[in-house]
C-alpha cells in the first residue's frame, strides 16, 4: 500500500532550522512492528502517526527510531501544521494521546500554532545521581526532575553551549533524559528569556535540536524563577528552535512556527 508521508520543520519558519518530523496519517492503524519500522526508515527523531475518529477527535501516536514515545511536542505542531494545511477551515485540533490526554491545537493569526500541554514542572533533586555528574563536563549549579528528564541549572550561556557529554554514563539516567539550561542574559540571545539544550541517550539518541515537550518542564521552572508567566526560549542547538511559553496553571501553551520540507509517498506491506 502506498502511504502520503510529510516532513515538516517545527519551531522554525525557515527550511533546514528547528526540528523535523515526519507525519503519516492513516484511516486504521497500522501494526505496532510497522509503525516503528517506518519511524526507524525515517530515522528522523520523532514520526508521528495520526488516526480521525468518528468524533473529530484526531488520535497520534509518536516513533523514535527506536522505541514508542510517551509524548512528543515537535511533531505535535508538526502534525498540527499538517492538519491545518489539508483542511484550511479548520478553527482548532483535539489530539487525543494515552500519556497526555486531550490536546488542544488552534492556530494564530500569525501562522504560529498553539499547543495546550500539561504543566510538568520538575521537583528539585538534592542526591544527584552520579552518572549525571559523571556525563557533563560542566558541574550543575542545581538539578530538578520530572517524569521525562533531568534539569540542569546553569549560570551562564557558555555553560550550556559548551559543556560536553558523555553519552554512555547518561545512558545509566534511564528512562530519563538531561536538559541543560539558564537564564539568557548576553547580548547574542537578548529576545529569549531562557536558552537549553537537550541530550537523550537514555532513549536512543544524542542531541535533540528542538523539544516541545521538556518545555512544558523548562516554562514553569524558569516562570517562577524570573516571575513571569509569558516567556521565549530558545534551544540552543546547531539547527536551533524557538518556542513562546505561556504558564497558565496546570497547563503550559507553547507556540511555534513550522515550514514544509517534504511530501511523497512510502510503499510498504502490512504483514
Amino acid at each position: 500500500m502506498q502511504l502520503e508521508i510529510n516532513v515538516i520543520d517545527a519551531f522554525t519558519d525557515t527550511v533546514f532550522k528547528g526540528n523535523s518530523a515526519a507525519v503519516v496519517i492513516t484511516e486504521n492503524w497500522l501494526s505496532d512492528n510497522l509503525m516503528q519500522s517506518i519511524a526507524f526508515e525515517n530515522n528522523l527523531s520523532e514520526t508521528a502517526f495520526i488516526v480521525l475518529d468518528d468524533d473529530g477527535i484526531y488520535h497520534i501516536r509518536w516513533f523514535s527510531p527506536f522505541t514508542e514515545i510517551a509524548f512528543c511536542g515537535h511533531a505535535t505542531l508538526a502534525s498540527a501544521f499538517v492538519l491545518f494545511k489539508k483542511n484550511p477551515n479548520l478553527d482548532f485540533i483535539k489530539f487525543s494521546a494515552t500519556a497526555v490526554g486531550i490536546l488542544t491545537i488552534v492556530q494564530t493569526d500569525t501562522g504560529k500554532i498553539q499547543m495546550d500541554f500539561p504543566n510538568t514542572k520538575p521537583e528539585k533533586v538534592n542526591n544527584i545521581p552520579d552518572s549525571l555528574l559523571a556525563g557533563l563536563s560542566i558541574a550543575p549549579v542545581e538539578v530538578y526532575k520530572n517524569t521525562q528528564a533531568y534539569f540542569v541549572i546553569y549560570g551562564s550561556e557558555s555553560d550550556v553551549l559548551n559543556v560536553e557529554r558523555d553519552n554512555e554514563q547518561l545512558k545509566q539516567l534511564a528512562p530519563l533524559n538531561v536538559v541543560v539550561t539558564c537564564q539568557a542574559k548576553s547580548a547574542n540571545y537578548k529576545n529569549y528569556d531562557f536558552i537549553s539544550r537537550y541530550f537523550w541517550p537514555a532513549n536512543g539518541g544524542d542531541e535533540d535540536p528542538v523539544t516541545g515537550s521538556v518545555h512544558t518542564g523548562l516554562a514553569p521552572l524558569w516562570a517562577e524563577r524570573l516571575g513571569k508567566d509569558e516567556l521565549i526560549a530558545y534551544q540552543a542547538s546547531r539547527r536551533g528552535g524557538v518556542l513562546d511559553c505561556v504558564v497558565a496553571g496546570d497547563r503550559v501553551i507553547i507556540s511555534g512556527h513550522a515550514v514544509q520540507y517534504m511530501t511523497g509517498f512510502i510503499t510498504v506491506e502490512e504483514s
